[in-house]
């Protein structure tokens, strides 16, 4: 089942047809402690939708949106290629038993489907990291899966890890969406992730890589997260890239950039 946000209601499909939920807060729907179940009872006894289902919208609300960082073997290594001294660093997280987890964005920056994600204006080196992300409830069980856009600026970062805030946290640097697949069941690790950028039209840039790549599980991300933090809307957590175009790319204003994830869609965005 797949869970979508729109400008007509909250629609789940199931077996290629939608139904319109009677929820209209996206919040109270999302707190809900037995999510899935309440959505399977209320299809039991309903009809499709017949008409439009209106414009996709981010799949947030209240909800604060985390990253995890150089969960990735790629990502490990285009941190210490980009780093000025700290790459150490980068090597060490990778193999530590704590992850790296820094927040990202608020509900009110997050970026839908269509819309346009932002290139800081005093950056050089940026880039779009494709990311599997969880939807976890208040009490930090993971109920669904999205894909997320953790757009970066590699040379703010590079310069100095700690400017990381700077790099990764500014308006129009988080995407996620299309929909919310619903699932206590967590992704095969065969489960493919994308990369497909576009400028003027033609490819500037493709990658693909697998979740059996991921370094971390992502229920131990969770736990770190949620270890002396409450998240009374539930919150999101991005899990972290392996695909890292190198040092020759950059985006620049009007690419297109597409994500895809099997089994729950593409997310596509504009570069502002």
């Amino acid at each position: 089942m797949k869970l979508y946000r729109t400008s007509k209601g909250i629609f789940v499909e199931n077996e290629s047809s939608f139904f319109l939920l009677p929820a209209n807060n996206w919040d109270e729907l999302i707190r809900s402690e037995s999510l899935e179940q309440n959505i399977r009872a209320h299809l039991a006894g309903s009809r499709p939708h017949a008409g439009d289902i209106g414009d996709i919208l981010a799949p947030v609300g209240a909800q604060e949106v985390w990253a995890a960082g150089v969960t990735y073997l790629r990502s490990r290594s285009a941190r210490i290629e980009e780093s000025q001294g700290g790459g150490d660093f980068y090597d060490r997280v990778y193999e530590a038993k704590r992850p790296e987890l820094f927040f990202k964005a608020n509900g009110r920056r997050v970026v839908g489907p269509g819309g346009s994600v932002r290139i800081r204006s005093d950056a050089s080196w940026s880039v779009p990291e494709p990311e599997l992300t969880l939807l976890m409830n208040p009490a930090g069980h993971i109920i669904g899966y999205t894909i997320g856009n953790d757009m970066s600026s590699r040379d703010i970062e590079g310069e100095n890890p700690l400017y990381l805030p700077q790099a990764k946290v500014y308006d129009g640097s988080c995407a996620l969406g299309p929909c919310i697949l619903i699932s206590t069941e967590p992704p095969s690790k065969s489960t493919a992730i994308t990369l497909e950028i576009l400028r003027d039209g033609n490819p500037a840039f493709t990658g693909t890589t697998r979740l059996s790549e991921m370094h971390r599980e992502p229920t131990e991300l969770v736990e770190y997260l949620y270890r002396e933090s409450t998240f009374p809307d539930g919150a999101f957590l991005m899990t972290g890239t392996g695909i890292v175009p190198g040092e020759e790319f950059s985006l620049t204003h009007a690419d297109r950039i597409r994500i895809s994830i099997d089994g729950i869609g593409t997310l596509e965005n504009i570069v502002l």
